[in-house]
């Protein structure tokens, strides 16, 4: 086993071991993969202060999150098909993020379904909502949420219809994997993945297949899948999803200072600025550039999280120093999945926490309470205007 330091070396061995629709369902964006590049190359573009002859002991990277005590201020992202880059992954995702002390967000695409997850671990998890046309199915979804004593509902905005990912069209991505000749090939190579999925718990969507009339096996899903996002979603909709709830409501998918002011009208307890990991709208800002001007907008009056492009403890302080208050990672968390199972995601973890307490340290602070814009060097226009 190769000696794990950073995130990337998680990617490769990742890269390795998946089968390659898997890897590129991760790995890819929509269209010409623009947003895709800019989420992470933005985070790039901002640069430390360091300072010397601070003294640096004591520090912590406690934080809270949605009122939730959390190890630092990150939580794992929701991820669709997460069953399908390791054996029951959903199950080891979220145990690896209860003993390390951050929030697992379960995927409404997930392949183990919420009580699969509920039954394997002890501490509440946050369940991230797709709104669908079938409302009776939605309502039974969030009542097995409130069921598994899910502790916050996490609703996103940005798939009313699906992006174009040419990718995954190419690659003919489906759960189980389609038995194509170039499928096979492929798979062939793959005989420690093949191998662990023999003995998976689920291998289609745990939270679709025998909980919708019609839908028993992957090739009614497709059907039903294809015309279920519902294109009506509108804040009145949400508003009622968040009734429907009666708890934390984090609302995802926000890139517009006018929509995060709309999410503080409905009562959402946080948003998360988010592109969807450049998977939706190609040409649209990237998180971290759209960050600054939402926080103009609403910071100081509900908590404003981020995600896409985050790969590093790195970034997760510069998002922070911004004035984000929580952070989400999906791509850095899978490649470690993939790559190790839980221990992977354990150590994606380890990676992160690692980078952020040094660089913390380094820059001159002791808590990540304390991190702000006195920490960074920012470009004159990464937050400025853009013509409309």
């Amino acid at each position: 086993m190769p000696v794990i330091t950073e995130i990337e070396d998680l990617r490769r061995l990742y890269k390795r071991r998946v089968p390659r629709m898997f890897y590129d369902y991760t790995e890819s964006g929509s269209w010409s993969e623009q947003t895709f590049r800019d989420n992470s190359d933005n985070f790039d573009e901002i640069r430390l202060r360091q300072r010397v002859a601070v003294d640096m002991s004591g520090r912590s990277t406690a934080s809270r999150m949605i009122g939730q005590d959390v190890t630092m201020p990150v939580a794992l992202a929701p991820v669709g098909l997460t069953g399908m880059q390791h054996a029951d992954g959903e199950i080891k995702a979220a145990r690896a993020a209860e003993a390390f002390g951050v929030p697992y967000t379960l995927s409404t695409m997930s392949i183990n379904s919420i009580e699969d997850v509920a039954e394997a671990t002890t501490k509440p998890f946050w369940f991230q909502l797709y709104t669908m046309r079938d409302e009776d199915f939605v309502a039974r979804l969030i009542q097995r949420a409130k069921d598994a004593k899910c502790s916050a509902l996490v609703i996103t905005l940005d798939l009313q219809i699906l992006g174009q990912r040419h990718r995954d069209i190419k690659n003919g991505l489906s759960a189980p994997p389609k038995l194509t000749a170039s499928t096979i090939a492929n798979l062939a190579t793959k005989w420690g993945w093949g191998r662990e999925m023999l003995g998976a718990k689920r291998r289609e969507f745990g939270n679709i297949v025998g909980h919708v009339k019609g839908v028993s096996d992957a090739t009614d899903l497709g059907a039903w899948t294809a015309q279920q996002f519902d294109p009506s979603l509108d804040w009145a909709k949400i508003a009622k999803l968040k009734e429907q709830w009666d708890g934390k409501v984090i609302l995802k998918g926000i890139l517009d200072a006018d929509d995060a002011r709309k999410a503080l009208e409905v009562g959402a307890d946080a948003i998360v600025v988010s592109n969807h990991g450049g998977r939706q709208l190609d040409g649209a800002l990237s998180a971290i550039r759209a960050l600054p001007m939402i926080l103009d907008a609403v910071g100081d009056q509900m908590e404003v999280h981020v995600d896409s492009g985050i790969r590093s403890g790195q970034d997760v302080l510069k998002a922070l120093a911004l004035g984000a208050t929580g952070t989400y990672i999906g791509r850095a968390y899978i490649y470690g999945l993939g790559a190790m199972g839980q221990a992977g995601v354990t150590r994606a973890l380890e990676v992160i926490h690692r980078e952020l307490d040094t660089t913390m340290a380094l820059c001159g602070e002791t808590s990540v309470q304390r991190l702000g814009r006195h920490n960074l060097l920012i470009p004159k226009d990464f937050s400025g205007d853009w013509q409309d």
